[in-house]
Parts: C-alpha cells; sequence; structure tokens
C-alpha cells in the first residue's frame, strides 16, 4: 500500500547514467554493479547497503536529463572526478515497495501515480524523484522503494 513520507535533504554520490530511453533498463545495473565495487572511494558513506537512484521526470536543462545511481553521505568530500554529487532538497514522496524483476517497475509506478490522483495529491514531475534499493543485484529480483515527488492538492 502507498503511502506519504516527507523526506530531509539528503547529499548523494554516484555515477550519472545517460543513454537512449530503452537503454536504461541495461545501464542502471551496469552503474550500480561499478558504484558497490567503488564503495570504499566514496567518503562519509550513510549505508553502504542502500543504493539510491535519482532522476527528474520532466526535466527543463540537459544538467538534469538522465539517472543517477548513488549512496548517501553525510557530507560532501574528496568526490572521485567522473563520480557526481546530487543534493536533493528537502521533500514530499508517495512511497510504494516494489520487489521484483525491473522490467515490471513500470507496472509498480503505474499503481502509484493512480493512488497519487486518488488521493488527492499533485506529482511534481519537474523535481527529483528517488528510487531507494535494498536489493540491486540481480535485475531479476530487486528490492526498492520507489518515491515519487508530490504535492498536496488544497
Amino acid at each position: 500500500m502507498p503511502e506519504v513520507k516527507y523526506f530531509s535533504e539528503m547529499k548523494l554520490v554516484g555515477i550519472r547514467v545517460l543513454c537512449p530511453g530503452d537503454q536504461y533498463i541495461v545501464e542502471i545495473p551496469k552503474a550500480s554493479k561499478r558504484l558497490s565495487e567503488r564503495m570504499n572511494e566514496i567518503a562519509n558513506v550513510v549505508n553502504r547497503e542502500l543504493q539510491y537512484g535519482a532522476f527528474v521526470v520532466e526535466h527543463s536543462s540537459n544538467e538534469e536529463d538522465g539517472y543517477w545511481v548513488c549512496v548517501e553521505v553525510s557530507e560532501f568530500e574528496g568526490i572521485p572526478d567522473d563520480m557526481v554529487a546530487l543534493t536533493i532538497p528537502a521533500q514530499m514522496y508517495a512511497v510504494l515497495r516494489h520487489q521484483g524483476a525491473n522490467v515490471k517497475i513500470r507496472q509498480t509506478y503505474n499503481e502509484l501515480h493512480q493512488w497519487i490522483e486518488v488521493n488527492g495529491y499533485q506529482r511534481l514531475t519537474a523535481k527529483w524523484h528517488l528510487e531507494a534499493f535494498y536489493e540491486w543485484t540481480d535485475p531479476a529480483n530487486l528490492d526498492v522503494e520507489l518515491m515519487d515527488t508530490v504535492a498536496f492538492e488544497v
């Protein structure tokens, strides 16, 4: 069952994935594996057992295009040259957990989007959205919280 959660500002460090739309399903798992292998190069990691995906649905600039595979850090320090730092502002999210194949995530997102609409929330598609991965090593068996940025419609 979806729920709404508030998250305070987050600092993320990781790898930006930029490719044709149909390739993300292949490229994101590769980036996750690379990030896992290079975790010891990142300073101040909050939780090594949790990876985040970050993206803007309707990006307004090339800087916001793509998908970022990251870990949360308590502060930015000595970021590896080929990695990026992102600051995600404090936001409200509609959250729904997906357990299973990455090819079925779209279905879970559809459920989440329907719930958002029925419950009087508005999707903020120009803001950062997150995916919190508890299990990411096997694309056929993911455990991820899908976090869609929302506002309550008055």
